[in-house]
């Protein structure tokens, strides 16, 4: 089965290539399960109860956030009452949302989808370490295919995540620094891995933002409004292949699409309704 993680979605850019081309990549790829992270898909911070619709009626199958994932109050009956999407799980038990996913893939094989948050350069939070030993017990012992979104800045600490989970999940993906790293590989125990797998938004920008507003306010100390870019809107994520049956992964694959191939994409075939995830 093959399974896509798309990288830091950032405001109204980020969605709409989302909207556009997911579909088509569904098509395309054969795509049987697309995860993305929407941290930043509010203007940049956040996300709000529509958006989190506007990106499930795309074909986006689960939802992962990050450490802006309280920045819009209105997300937390989303947080709260829907089956497609995760909080990290190192957050405290009191904080809203649930610590994991399983969704129904399109061939019918179930998935669980675990968001982490890296510790090193980032807000203080318990231990991921020991979330995901947490979460991993408390999975259905028939699902087989896991993947983790590890949302942090530091290399190293995506690095020791991939390396501690590897032979138990299937994929331990980075996300965070909107930056795609060349470092995609399959670990002897078979989970893929790769640092970070990008941003999907403006790439005329300083990470999604208006290059003049950062720049000011890094040379000035005047404080601006980083407001999201506008130019050179890319998708990037990378799609994972694995066996359904062990939960290996076979193949790991980056990709980027920039917005002139988005519109070139199949049209999607027509749809069904989606199948509903188990609650946790």
């Amino acid at each position: 089965m093959r399974i896509l993680l798309i990288g830091d979605i950032v405001g109204q850019p980020g969605r709409q290539i989302v909207a556009r081309a997911v579909p088509g990549l569904i098509a395309r790829e054969g795509l049987d399960l697309v995860v993305a992270n929407a941290e930043n898909a509010a203007s940049g911070s956040g996300l709000t109860p529509g958006m989190y619709k506007e990106l499930v009626a795309a074909g986006v199958d689960c939802i992962t956030m990050g450490d802006h994932i309280y920045r819009r109050d209105e997300i937390v009956s989303v947080l709260e009452s829907e089956p497609r999407i995760v909080k990290p799980a190192n957050y405290p038990p009191q904080a809203p949302g649930r610590e994991f996913a399983v969704v129904p893939a399109r061939n019918g094989v179930s998935v669980a989808v675990i968001s982490l948050l890296g510790r090193v350069f980032m807000r203080p939070v318990d231990c991921p370490w020991a979330a995901a030993d947490r979460v991993l017990a408390a999975l259905p012992t028939d699902v087989r295919v896991i993947v983790v979104d590890f949302h942090g800045e530091a290399t190293s600490d995506k690095q020791l995540m991939g390396r501690y989970l590897d032979g138990k999940v299937t994929a331990v993906l980075g996300t965070h620094t909107h930056v795609t790293t060349a470092d995609e590989q399959i670990f002897p125990g078979g989970t893929a891995f790769q640092c970070d797998v990008g941003m999907t938004g403006p790439y005329e920008s300083i990470l999604g933002r208006r290059i003049d507003r950062v720049m000011e306010t890094t040379r000035t100390f005047l404080p601006t409004a980083f407001d999201v870019a506008t130019g050179d809107v890319r998708l990037a994520g990378s799609i994972v292949e694995c066996d359904e049956a062990t939960g290996r992964a076979t193949s790991i694959r980056r990709l980027m699409l920039k917005q002139e191939a988005a519109e070139g994409l199949p049209a999607p075939p027509s749809s069904s309704p989606k199948r509903q995830p188990q609650t946790t």
